[in-house]
Order: C-alpha cells, then sequence, then structure tokens
C-alpha cells in the first residue's frame, strides 16, 4: 500500500498535534480542597432531588471557585494580551512525537517527554479529584516515574490515546532501525 493516510504525518518530517487537553482546577490543591468538600453525601432527597451538604456546598462556593478557574485560563497577568506569562494558564498536548505541557496561546514550552521515555501510563485519583471528575496521569519506564500529568478531566481516554500514539512512534522507530522503513 503506497498511499498517503489523510491527517498523517511523519514525524521525521514535522511535530503534528494529536490532542490537546486542559487541566481541570483539580490539578490545584485548592481545586483538591472543595472537591472533598463537595463529595460529602450527607443530606436527605426530597421529590427524588438528593440534597447534600456537598452539593450545597458546591453551589455557596461559586464566588470562591470562579476566580481560580478564570485565573488559570488567563495567559498574561496583569493583563489578558500584556504583562508576564502566567505559569497557571498551561495545557497538555499530545503529538506524533511527545507529551507536551506549555503556556497557552503561544507562551512556550514548560515540560516534556518523548514518546519512548515510558512504557506505560497509570492513572491516579487524589482526593478531592473524583467529585470534577479527573485524576494525575504518571507515565513510568519500569518503575521509574518520568513525568506526571495532573488534573487531567476525564483521563481514560486521553491515556488510550497517549498509549496509541506512543506504540506507533515505537513501532516505526523499531522499523527504521531494522531498515525496514525509510
Amino acid at each position: 500500500m503506497s498511499g498517503a493516510i489523510a491527517g498523517v504525518s511523519p514525524a521525521t518530517e514535522k511535530e503534528v498535534t494529536i490532542m490537546t487537553v486542559w487541566p481541570s482546577i483539580a490539578a490545584t490543591a485548592y481545586g483538591r480542597w472543595w472537591g472533598r468538600r463537595f463529595g460529602n453525601s450527607v443530606g436527605l432527597t426530597l421529590f427524588g432531588v438528593p440534597i447534600t451538604f456537598g452539593r450545597l456546598m458546591a453551589l455557596v462556593s461559586i464566588p470562591f471557585i470562579l476566580p481560580v478557574y478564570f485565573h488559570m485560563l488567563i495567559p498574561k497577568l496583569p493583563f489578558v494580551f500584556w504583562g508576564v506569562h502566567n505559569d497557571a494558564c498551561r495545557r497538555y498536548r499530545l503529538t506524533n512525537r511527545r507529551v507536551v505541557v506549555e503556556q497557552a496561546f503561544g507562551g512556550g514550552e514548560q515540560q516534556s517527554v518523548s514518546l519512548d521515555r515510558f512504557d506505560s501510563i497509570e492513572t491516579e485519583v487524589l482526593p478531592g479529584q473524583e467529585w470534577y471528575p479527573a485524576g494525575d496521569l504518571i507515565f513510568r519506564n519500569g518503575q521509574i516515574e518520568t513525568f506526571r500529568l495532573s488534573g487531567v478531566p476525564h483521563p481514560e481516554p486521553f491515556r488510550r490515546t497517549c498509549l496509541k500514539a506512543r506504540d506507533g512512534f515505537v513501532g516505526v522507530q523499531k522499523a527504521r532501525d531494522q531498515g525496514v522503513a525509510i
């Protein structure tokens, strides 16, 4: 088969984004603290609607959570377009070569790991993250933790996509080493 596949670019030519994920508020200690409060299921059911202490806390906490949420979306401080880069405004990007933590909106790379530097990915849900639902993705090479993404919303689809991209990247590297692929 010699035809090209639409949307696929060889890793040797250029780096192409496969998937982008923005971290949840559960990536912060403040967000996890509130998440532990929201998870409280003590309460009663009134006309088929559960009224719990956690749900009431979620309603009351809106003025306290919104500033943190918007702080994670503002690329530069003190203004949106001028000022210093806001480290809290970041995103996780999976490419055909690596997993990157970067400043959103062209702010630059903070960290990255090559797709051949891990062999498994574990999901760890910290206390308070289960309410959002979010979790940390731990990239491991054997028993060694090589990389961690905090507060990934719905982490399982991103984990599976990272593993599929890794399998393709490592497979092509092995074929190239054996002289099968150019």
